[in-house]
């Protein structure tokens, strides 16, 4: 069995950097630092939670909700989604194509005109 070594100290390496940073920064923040470090807070555990936070995020939405026609209905309209996308990248990527194939034709018709013009 593992056990997570939790730090004693309040004043963490990344704790000392939040404080001169604040100092730094705008000295309001440094002294907030320091009074949230000196009522007990620890920034190791608010970057911690951040980041478990942002990591939450990232995994996305729950597999299932429980609710079975629910699901379907999800799964069904995630697959919409994603079809109407893809159509509408395929449509942005032809527009864009089609844009600068006139930009080229133009150009070429442009450069013609002046090889016969001087």
């Amino acid at each position: 069995m593992t056990t997570a070594v939790r730090r004693t100290s309040r004043w963490t390496p990344i704790g000392i950097a939040a404080t001169i940073l604040g100092f730094a920064v705008w000295w309001p923040l440094g002294l907030a630092s320091v009074g949230y470090i000196l009522w007990g807070g620890s920034f190791d555990d608010l970057f911690n939670d951040g980041l478990n936070k942002v990591k939450d995020l990232g995994r996305g939405p729950q597999s299932t909700s429980g609710n079975a026609a629910f699901d379907e209905y999800r799964r069904e309209t995630l697959r919409r989604l994603e079809e109407e996308q893809a159509q509408f990248d395929e449509f942005v990527t032809n527009l864009r194509q089609a844009r600068d194939r006139e930009e080229f034709e133009r150009f070429m018709a442009d450069r013609k005109n002046k090889s016969f013009d001087g």
